[in-house]
């Protein structure tokens, strides 16, 4: 099988569990790094599916590797091969399927539940809603073409379907590891703790009990996915 792209955007948001998640179901994949100014492949052809993870960037800053990254998600869905975006990663998607990104109303840090927009046991079995892992301050519009999959009280947007794509805002890929080392990032969002954004405290409170709850979902988000691979 061709391999899985995955795109990274900054240096402490790597693919986290859905690495892991592939090396578990025997899945090939490729780690480009934008962030160290490698450039994205012309083209799709040479992989079975994309993946783009998070990063503290807008996708509506003028930044080199945007337009490249925004006409290769597009030429993915042209070509059948599935596409998947974990936050900053589902803002890309929302955006090259002619959504838009936004201010959310609040800022979004540390766990929180996101509930099904509507039965769908494909993609989420028979979960009404779990918690998840949120650290955004943008948000995307559900794009033309696409439903709704989750949403919260804080972010109506969380996830959406198109086709074999599926966009997050949330993020189901955290490791402990990486939880830790964006606590250290805390202070620097400059908002205080509120209903919408947690302290590092809270975050780590609990936090192995958590992540194993949140896979237990998303396993069965990446195995649906998966299961679209362009063969």
């Amino acid at each position: 099988m061709k391999p899985i792209a995955i795109f990274r955007h900054s240096p402490g948001e790597g693919p986290g569990y859905f690495a892991t998640f592939l090396d578990s179901q025997s899945l090939p994949w490729t780690l480009f790094k934008l962030d160290e100014a490698v450039a994205p492949p012309p083209t799709p052809e040479g992989f079975s599916g994309l993946c783009f993870m998070g990063g503290p960037m807008s996708v509506n800053d003028d930044l080199p590797w945007i337009a490249p990254v925004l006409e290769l998600i597009r030429e993915a869905d042209r070509q059948g091969i599935p596409v998947i975006g974990h936050c900053l990663g589902g803002q890309l998607m929302a955006k090259a399927f002619g959504g838009t990104v936004a201010r959310n109303p609040v800022k979004e840090i540390g766990w929180g539940r996101v509930e099904a927009a509507g039965a769908n046991p494909d993609w989420l079995g028979d979960a009404a809603g779990f918690e998840a892992f949120h650290w955004h301050g943008e948000t995307f519009s559900i794009p033309p073409g696409a439903t709704r999959l989750l949403q919260s009280a804080h972010c109506a947007n969380q996830a959406f379907l198109r086709g074999r794509h599926l966009g997050m805002q949330c993020h189901v890929e955290m490791t402990s590891t990486m939880i830790e080392s964006w606590c250290h990032h805390w202070a620097a969002e400059g908002v205080p703790a509120s209903a919408s954004v947690q302290t590092p405290e809270q975050m780590l409170s609990g936090m192995e009990a958590r992540i194993a709850a949140m896979r237990v979902v998303a396993d069965r988000l990446y195995s649906r996915w998966t299961h679209g691979l362009k063969r």
